[in-house]
């Protein structure tokens, strides 16, 4: 890296980390630590849920998404996510900061017992550790192996790891706050700056040159950088796939997507900790308005570069890809002498655009498929998958900014250190919140009951270590093709979860009488229906699967409450300190999110 953008980069990294230590050193008690002594102003609360949120699980997932065939209807995400923000902020907010709890697992021992909540802070525990964090730590990992191939995946997870851990654990929310502020503003500034420069470059490049599925018949090299993109995406410039793709299907919009977006936005700890956290009722839901006003950009300086990527990158991600795939053939020149074998059960999938980079292969393949899927079925067996990518298309926002960002005039640092930023946010975030749920929801409640409070900040400050190292061991084992891209795996590994909590949720909210035994049920019966149509029906897109299991949660609910309807009325809980006064200004706001974002919808259905 040339000097000036190496100082720019040290200085945007210290100050991130100095300004977090500073602004949450002296927190020595459970709420100052784990609440930021519920006084976050809206404003920190705004660019935090972004921070929090936005990483390289979008900017290398997402991108990677919007450069393979899915384009622009994985934007729905973000998009949706405004409506849900601004739903959740008068919805679900009031009722959180009502009951006065730290963690949302809490919420649940006040509605229905205490097995519900500590069944719910185990299964977050485990996605959050096994899952999020060491996804968000794979993914920028691999951002910096993209940039720079020295610094292999295993270094650069302990880097990214090391750097979160150690302002979250000195500081707590507070530290994760301020450091946010800086880190969303940079993110987005250097998502429009990768935008700009994407399109400039897609202007500059010969029409033979560029790679898309779209007919650009008539399209002069001469044309400007927008009037390319959009000649050459309009097979991707829409919200509406098929019904049976497999990651995000029209039927997902109807129901499927809405269950992740509800979950993430109004039950997930490490975003929802923010809106914990807040001055007031009125200063959480200005801020949790103000987010949503902000995803509304997300795409654009996101999911746009990166189907620019693919149209001036494409060699270079099937090369990546190449990389990726010489194990598995590697695997497949092995076992292929002997395909009656039962030792050499593999079946090999691949997507067309290897198919059509092997047509010879492809075929082979296809013959071998039948012949150990032939040989499974005699022996009741299930042969073990292997899958071939045509293109590596997680790599697209590393090439743009490998490709097109300047060195030596320090908007490299400042890029790279925005991205860096972005990763380092959302991973401190995880871990504020799994140590919060571990702290709060199990040691303090079965493993050291009334614990003094800097014993609780203590284990809090340990968790993080130890999530971190869990993570960091974790994370390298992502790259396997087999996962299908970072952003499908993390939303798929969701599915065990996010339908179940949902649902208990939204049942014990608007329905009294639930009792208090069908939260266990509810939770415990989800994972169980999503692993069984994930078994007998693989073809069945995720966001489908999350909608039926959604479905049977709220139906066993329903059946419970019919049947043995609660009598005795809610426990009393103490009303927290803080205004619960809604606000009226953030729902006018929130109204005109609504709208814009229907109009978004509409522009590019």
């Amino acid at each position: 890296m040339p000097l000036l953008d190496a100082v720019v980069f040290l200085v945007f990294v210290t100050a991130v980390v100095a300004i977090g230590l500073l602004k949450g050193r002296n927190e020595n008690d459970s709420e100052s630590y784990f609440l930021a002594g519920r006084g976050l102003s809206w404003w920190l609360i705004g660019f935090s849920l972004i921070a929090a949120n936005i990483s390289t699980e979008q900017f290398v997932g997402m991108s990677g998404q919007a450069a393979d065939y899915v384009g622009l209807a994985i934007a729905s995400y973000e998009w949706m996510a405004a409506i849900t923000l601004v739903v959740c902020a008068f919805l679900f907010l009031p009722k959180f900061l009502r009951a006065g709890i730290y963690t949302i697992p809490e919420f649940l021992e006040y509605r229905f017992d205490k097995a519900a909540r500590s069944l719910m802070a185990l299964f977050t525990m485990a996605v959050y550790v096994g899952v999020t964090i060491a996804a968000v730590i794979y993914s920028g990992a691999l951002m910096i192996h993209t940039l720079f191939p020295d610094v292999s995946i295993p270094a650069g997870s302990w880097l990214i790891g090391g750097i979160a851990a150690v302002y979250v654990a000195s500081g707590g929310l507070k530290a994760c706050a301020w450091a946010d502020l800086i880190q969303g503003s940079a993110l987005i500034v250097g998502g429009a700056v990768i935008l700009w420069l994407a399109i400039d470059a897609l202007a500059a490049a010969p029409v033979a040159t560029l790679a898309s599925s779209a007919d650009v018949q008539g399209l002069a090299d001469d044309a400007g950088g927008f009037a390319k993109f959009f000649a050459l995406n309009r097979d991707k410039l829409h919200m509406v796939l098929p019904a049976d793709d497999k990651i995000l299907p029209w039927t997902a919009l109807v129901v499927g997507l809405w269950i992740p977006n509800f979950y993430y936005w109004g039950l997930n700890q490490y975003i929802t900790q923010r809106t914990l956290g807040s001055h007031s009722l009125a200063h959480g839901q200005r801020g949790v308005v103000f987010a949503a006003a902000l995803k509304l950009l997300i795409p654009f300086v996101i999911v746009f570069p990166g189907m620019v990527a693919f149209n001036l990158y494409s060699d270079d991600m099937a090369a990546s890809a190449q990389v990726d795939n010489s194990a598995v053939l590697a695997e497949y020149d092995a076992v292929k002498v002997r395909p009656d074998d039962p030792g050499s059960q593999i079946v090999f999938g691949f997507d067309p655009a290897w198919a059509k980079q092997n047509p010879e292969l492809a075929v082979e393949l296809g013959r071998w498929n039948d012949a150990v899927n032939g040989l499974a079925r005699e022996l009741g067996e299930t042969p073990r998958a292997e899958r071939l990518q045509g293109y590596k298309y997680d790599t697209a926002f590393g090439l743009l900014v490998g490709r097109l960002v300047p060195g030596g005039t320090g908007l490299r640092g400042f890029i790279l250190a925005a991205i860096l930023g972005a990763v380092v946010s959302s991973l401190a975030s995880m871990l504020n919140a799994a140590s919060t749920i571990f702290t709060m929801d199990l040691f303090r409640e079965y493993i050291r009951r009334g614990a003094a409070q800097r014993t609780l900040v203590l284990t809090g400050r340990v968790c993080v270590g130890l999530f971190t190292v869990i993570g960091c061991l974790i994370a390298p084992l992502l790259g396997d093709p087999e996962f299908g891209g970072i952003f499908t795996f993390i939303q798929e590994f969701q599915g065990f979860i996010s339908p179940g909590i949902l649902a208990v949720f939204v049942f014990g909210l608007f329905v009294p009488r639930a009792p208090t035994f069908c939260g266990v049920l509810g939770l415990l019966l989800n994972p169980l229906v999503y692993w069984l149509l994930m078994f007998v029906l693989p073809e069945f897109a995720f966001l489908d699967r999350m909608a039926v299991s959604f479905g049977c949660v709220l139906a066993l609910m329903g059946g419970l409450t019919l049947l043995f309807p609660r009598t005795s009325p809610l426990p009393p809980r103490p009303t927290p300190s803080i205004d619960l006064v809604s606000c009226g200004v953030a729902k006018t706001v929130g109204t005109a999110v609504v709208v814009v974002t229907l109009i978004l919808y509409a522009v590019f259905w």
